[in-house]
């Protein structure tokens, strides 16, 4: 019956026309459902025939099989992450995986800590040593620690470097009187070399002769000075050598207290027979007030004119 609408042809050709354009249309329509309707046949069929052939058994059998290859893998990585070999879950995967529940189960022993949340831990006592660090706050502890003992060494070596500037400043200060009293015994040797030893010195009958001039107790009491003067000498320098030997502080400690004992003369003399380090380490160690009475009467001109007597 569709035949026979599509040869009849209508008196009026625009209805023709669209009597045409409607059947294409529908055609058109009834071609695709029938490309749709084979399509799923040919589908049906496939299926149909992979059941027939057992496709569809081996599919499901590859999968089945992958998934157990798989899981063993899974269960041997357990086992060497476990097993800890070449420190792999200790070391590695420990930091990472700790903190996760369930599965953290698979890290060796040891290698997940409990900790409690609401404890307090003090890190004021604790060891210098980074090798325990295990967690944020011990790491900030740790490098506070270094922060203050890096102030402290810093402040002390400030003190250090203060006390250096001082005590090379007293060097430098008693350094010219150390020349000066080094010419000045020079001088004297010399002196004494040339004029009263020397080839023109008078003898000992000139001496004599004047010795029986002047008052016998004069003459006494001068050879007795003289006599005095070489033993304070040798006391002096054996003083000298022995506090040399002693520790700074110690020694500035007995200088004072003989001071106080009115005997700075003997000290200021002893001071004067010692190197210019171990002079200028116990002047910076005495008392301010004894230093600087000591330091004026190191001059030489002041040794000279005084003459102090060896005590004890």
């Amino acid at each position: 019956m569709a035949d026979n609408n599509l040869t009849m042809t209508p008196d009026d050709p625009k209805a023709a026309k669209k009597k045409l354009a409607a059947d294409k249309k529908e055609y058109k329509k009834r071609l695709k459902e029938q490309r749709k309707e084979q399509k799923a046949k040919e589908q049906e069929f496939a299926e149909r025939s992979a059941e027939i052939n057992g496709d569809n058994a081996g599919g499901l059998a590859t999968l089945v099989i992958s998934f157990l290859i798989v899981l063993i893998w899974l269960a041997i990585m357990a086992l060497l992450i476990k097993l800890d070999v070449g420190h792999f879950g200790s070391e590695i995967l420990a930091p990472l995986l700790r903190d996760i529940p369930y599965v953290n189960l698979i890290l060796p022993e040891g290698s997940v800590q409990t900790t409690n949340p609401e404890a307090v831990v003090d890190y004021s006592n604790a060891g210098s040593s980074a090798a325990g660090i295990e967690s944020i706050d011990e790491a900030q502890a740790y490098i506070k620690r270094l922060e203050q003992a890096l102030q402290a060494e810093m402040e002390q070596n400030s003190s250090y470097a203060s006390s250096i500037e001082k005590l090379q400043a007293e060097v430098a200060r008693l350094e010219p009187f150390e020349q000066q009293q080094k010419k000045f015994y020079e001088e004297r040797a010399s002196f004494y070399e040339s004029v009263v030893y020397g080839d023109y010195a008078p003898d000992a009958a000139a001496y004599a002769s004047y010795y029986a001039m002047i008052d016998p107790d004069t003459a006494a009491e001068i050879y007795k000075k003289i006599i005095q003067g070489d033993v304070d000498d040798a006391a002096i320098k054996a003083f000298a050598t022995t506090y040399s030997g002693m520790k700074a502080k110690k020694a500035a400690e007995i200088f004072d207290e003989m001071v106080a004992e009115n005997q700075i003369e003997l000290v200021a003399r002893i001071l004067a027979q010692m190197s210019v380090e171990n002079r200028g380490d116990i002047l910076a160690a005495m008392e301010k007030e004894n230093s600087a009475k000591l330091t004026q009467l190191l001059e030489p001109n002041a040794l000279e004119q005084k003459s102090t007597k060896v005590t004890g």
